[in-house]
């Protein structure tokens, strides 16, 4: 399929994506924009982004490094996830907005993201999404219960044995549920970091390992059907 480039976003004219369509029917079909991690918009995002639209989803991977690439974007998109705004959530409304608008989507749109994408995902969630998917993303220095205002319903996943992100689950477990926002959290106690992802790191998948970051399938396929059940609730469903 051909680069898909989506117009709106204020980082760059246009943004490089990568769209996945169902296979089966004409639609429309619930929309989703899925979020990739720190390395940019990988072969390992299209497959999410290709699961998705197997499943029946309209599915759109946009790539927040347009403008310059992993290295020189990283720094200031990652800084905009911290401070829980700025012009990469511009970009996401843009993405959001060009997919809601195709005449094969029903209008009704979720997001996900895995790692920095995650992060996204989650303090995306009062901004105009239907249902929200974050994967162990890093949580925003701001205040959490103030960034989650206004929510739409979330279903997140973290791994117990992620090292960077200790209690992270627990903490947005208690804010959704402060906030009265319809959640499913789960810590997968045998899992680490990405273990949604499957990297494409040749030798150096070793190492991946022994930091914790490597793909766990019991615990990602657990996920993935607790995502797609709430998908099917808030965006299928609904429409």
């Amino acid at each position: 399929m051909p680069p898909t480039r989506i117009p709106g976003a204020t980082t760059a004219p246009e943004l490089d994506g990568y769209l996945a369509v169902p296979p089966v029917g004409e639609g429309p079909w619930p929309g989703v924009v899925v979020v990739h991690e720190v390395f940019g918009l990988t072969d390992d995002t299209r497959q999410q982004a290709d699961r998705l639209a197997a499943a029946g989803y309209l599915a759109v991977a946009p790539n927040l490094f347009t403008a310059g690439g992993a290295l020189r974007c990283m720094r200031s998109t990652f800084g905009s996830l911290m401070r829980a705004a700025g012009p990469p959530f511009d970009d996401l409304e843009a993405v959001r907005s060009w997919l809601a608008d195709r005449p094969d989507c029903t209008g009704r749109v979720g997001i996900i993201g895995f790692c920095m994408g995650g992060g996204f995902a989650l303090l995306a969630a009062p901004k105009g999404f239907d249902a929200s998917a974050p994967n162990y993303g890093p949580l925003p220095k701001a205040d959490l219960e103030e960034v989650l205002r206004g929510a739409c319903p979330v279903v997140a996943s973290y791994g117990g044995r992620d090292r960077g992100l200790p209690g992270a689950a627990a903490k947005v477990e208690r804010v959704l549920t402060d906030l009265g926002v319809e959640h499913d959290v789960k810590e997968y106690p045998e899992a680490g970091h990405s273990f949604l992802n499957r990297h494409n790191t040749g030798p150096f998948g070793v190492l991946e390992k022994v930091a914790g970051l490597a793909y766990h399938h019991p615990s990602a396929e657990d996920a993935w059907a607790r995502i797609l059940t709430f998908f099917d609730r808030h965006l299928r469903a609904a429409a």
